[in-house]
């Protein structure tokens, strides 16, 4: 197993296998070669100007100062000093740049796995579709953790509602050949990993869903009684924040039962424990310096207005369960294939390449979040090789 490289770009260092490359992912994708790699599968800005990040603002503007706000500026709830605004245009043109790199240096039926945030998703997909793509599908994981961004402006009212799910939109790029079977047994993609990624449920596993859970009870109640032919589900044996479980892993007696159709398309958020895995020696620091809820450097304010201290070693705010990347990785990447994400953030995505067996090669523009994808990644290399040693 090869160590992860992290480093500046170089035209030597462009083709390598199980690097992260730091600097604007379009630029060093404009210096990859065509139809080399497999998939990609990545999580973007989504254009929100999450947590007051400056990689996730297309309008310089996007942050007005209460009394002295644009037209765009959202209304202002009391004492709140930053205000967003959202720029839809400018994150439609910034995706069809990226995507439109995507599908030059994906082979032909090769798959794009791009997460999206549920105001603007739509200018996403649009923007992928518009660089070449056919959007496929979309996956939607659901989760019942969400934080309520809604201001109270009284009488019962608010601004906004929970947020309980991320869409993901699945585009693959056109065949070359005259069938998928054709293309695939040319270029090795074209195809999605059915048998793969089927969920444990009988002989043959039940075939995988565009739909995946948290397991939280919220979610929960919204599905619907099921027989199973020979599995009973139990959530409380799931195994959370190990970093190496499973999509899906759990305990599955084997009688006939009944039970929630939640049982088939189970994935965690990533835990605490997860996301500072191999960050020992990191300090805890504050995610965002100033945040649009209105909180200090060290602080954020809640939707009932109380404070709430954060502190973490891994400062990355959207970091995604290493098990539900396992599971996109290997839906849509052949055997042996070379998965490239242009936004991995603290790396989560090459934790996944590296559990599954695949090659990856990463972008990032943040060398804060660089140093914390190489801890995390020698960490799991080093736990592995211990494991097999």
């Amino acid at each position: 197993m090869s160590q992860c490289s992290i480093q500046n770009t170089t035209r030597t260092n462009l083709t390598s296998r199980n690097t992260i490359l730091l600097g604007d992912c379009i630029e060093i994708m404009q210096q990859l070669p065509d139809n080399s790699i497999d998939s990609v599968v990545t999580d973007p800005p989504y254009g929100l100007g999450f947590m007051n990040k400056e990689w996730d603002i297309f309008d310089k503007s996007q942050f007005g100062i209460a009394g002295n706000e644009g037209k765009n500026d959202l209304k202002v709830k009391k004492h709140f000093d930053v205000l967003p605004r959202y720029n839809t245009e400018g994150l439609y043109d910034f995706t069809r740049r990226w995507a439109s790199e995507c599908l030059r240096v994906l082979k032909p039926g090769g798959y794009l796995l791009s997460f999206g945030g549920s105001r603007t998703y739509h200018r996403i997909a649009c923007a992928i579709e518009d660089a070449g793509f056919e959007v496929r599908d979309m996956l939607e994981w659901v989760y019942g953790s969400g934080f309520p961004k809604s201001m109270n402006v009284g009488e019962g009212m608010g601004t906004a509602l929970k947020p309980a799910h991320e869409p993901i939109c699945m585009a693959r790029k056109p065949i070359s050949e005259k069938t998928v079977a054709q293309n695939i047994a040319k270029w090795g993609t074209g195809g999605l990993n059915i048998d793969a990624c089927r969920i444990p449920s009988n002989t043959t596993g039940r075939f995988p869903a565009n739909l995946i859970h948290d397991g939280s009870q919220l979610v929960l109640e919204i599905f619907p009684e099921t027989a199973s032919p020979s599995g009973h589900f139990d959530k409380d044996d799931y195994e959370e924040g190990d970093g190496v479980t499973n999509f899906t892993s759990g305990d599955f007696n084997g009688y006939r039962d009944r039970g929630s159709a939640a049982r088939f398309f189970y994935c965690a958020k990533a835990s605490r424990t997860e996301r500072e895995l191999g960050l020992d020696s990191f300090p805890e620091r504050p995610i965002a310096e100033v945040n649009k809820m209105g909180g200090s450097k060290n602080t954020m304010k809640t939707g009932s207005g109380n404070e709430r201290r954060k502190l973490y070693k891994n400062t990355h705010p959207t970091v995604k369960p290493i098990a539900l990347m396992r599971y996109l990785v290997r839906l849509v990447t052949p055997k042996g294939g070379l998965v490239l994400d242009p936004f991995i953030g603290s790396g989560t995505t090459a934790l996944a390449c590296i559990l599954e067996g695949y090659d990856y090669l990463g972008i990032e523009r943040e060398s804060e979040y660089v140093e914390i994808a190489q801890a995390r990644i020698e960490y799991l290399e080093n736990a592995l090789r211990g494991r097999s040693g």
